[in-house]
């Protein structure tokens, strides 16, 4: 064998053994989402997309979310790392038993209305009695729950209460003047509602913020279990770390943010307009600042709406380690 063919071969070999030892290094990551591919979720797709993740040392896989799909059931189940949940629905959870911890939070400001016809004649929140209002459930009906519990409405029916009618994930409720309101966000929903041809002038909007009901929302949740462990807290502030710069990036780069998820839409249901807005209004749920933050006011906030109702309390006592500052600490060297 020539030299010149040995030492070719030699350093074809080191160099394929140094790959796989980048790629060894490479640690999983499995992140659940709340919902299905949308500029909701921008920053985490954006983050793979870009290399944030790579360059972090982490191999991430973002599984969609769905009707079907709880993710405090599946990180429960051991099918992911990490989750995206609305905070109601995580305590809620953290209350019955599994150990749920806010490690980031994303989206600092609440983005969910309930949006009237104005036909309907509700003027105000004393007009909701007797009517019928679309909620979501499967988590998404505490801060709802907790709204009429403040407002002393029942929501088994009658004159007295509100008729609740379980709204699956579209606006059809409102079109078809089945439900006087229905659930909304300021990113989805209510443009569904716009692009479906109502106009802004035939529609009363209760944003939950303007309400003093606001809960926060999309924030990333990790078990105790994992946390406790030194290696998987490393590894979650290295993707804390990614996912902010991945945030960051989207809320920057907008028009490059959503053809990203586009990109990663298997269902290729979304629309690229209805996305644009969408990522527009999702830049201001994140804010600016320290992005994924946890303010304690807001926490605390959230905690004692949770605790006021009267009849049936989302969750019945303060609950202890449910956050934690040490992942977003470590995220930030």
């Amino acid at each position: 064998m020539k030299p010149r063919f040995r030492l070719t071969r030699f350093l074809v070999a080191t160099a394929l053994a140094v790959a796989a030892i980048g790629a060894a290094a490479q640690d999983k990551v499995t992140l659940q989402l709340k919902w299905v591919t949308q500029a909701q979720f921008a920053g985490y797709y954006v983050a793979k997309d870009k290399g944030f993740y790579k360059e972090a040392g982490l191999d991430v896989t973002i599984k969609a979310g769905g009707p079907d799909i709880n993710p405090s059931q599946v990180i429960a189940g051991g099918g992911a790392d990490v989750i995206v949940d609305w905070m109601p629905s995580a305590l809620a959870t953290r209350e019955k038993g599994v150990p749920l911890v806010n490690i980031a939070q994303v989206f600092q400001r609440s983005g969910m209305m309930l949006t009237c016809r104005k036909d309907s004649g509700i003027k105000s929140p004393a007009d909701f009695k007797g009517k019928t209002l679309g909620v979501w459930f499967s988590g998404n009906e505490y801060p709802f729950l907790s709204w009429m519990d403040k407002l002393g409405l029942k929501t088994t029916g009658g004159p007295d209460g509100v008729n609740v009618l379980k709204q699956g994930f579209n606006v059809d409720p409102l079109l078809q003047k089945q439900a006087a309101c229905i659930s909304t966000m300021t990113y989805n929903e209510y443009w569904q509602l716009i692009e479906a041809g109502m106009k802004p002038e035939q529609l009363t909007v209760f944003k939950y913020e303007d309400q003093g009901v606001a809960t926060l929302e999309d924030g990333l949740y990790a078990t105790e279990k994992g946390i406790a462990d030194p290696k998987t807290a490393a590894k979650l502030a290295r993707f804390v770390k990614a996912t902010m710069k991945g945030w960051d990036y989207a809320v920057a780069h907008q028009d490059e943010a959503v053809k990203i998820v586009l990109k990663n839409d298997a269902s290729g249901a979304q629309n690229e307009a209805h996305q644009k807005r969408m990522m527009g209004e999702v830049a201001k749920l994140v804010g600016t600042g320290k992005t994924g933050h946890l303010d304690m006011k807001a926490y605390e906030r959230t905690v004692e709406t949770l605790m006021k109702g009267k009849s049936d309390p989302v969750i019945t006592k303060k609950p202890a380690g449910a956050v934690t500052d040490k992942i977003f600490a470590a995220a930030q060297k």
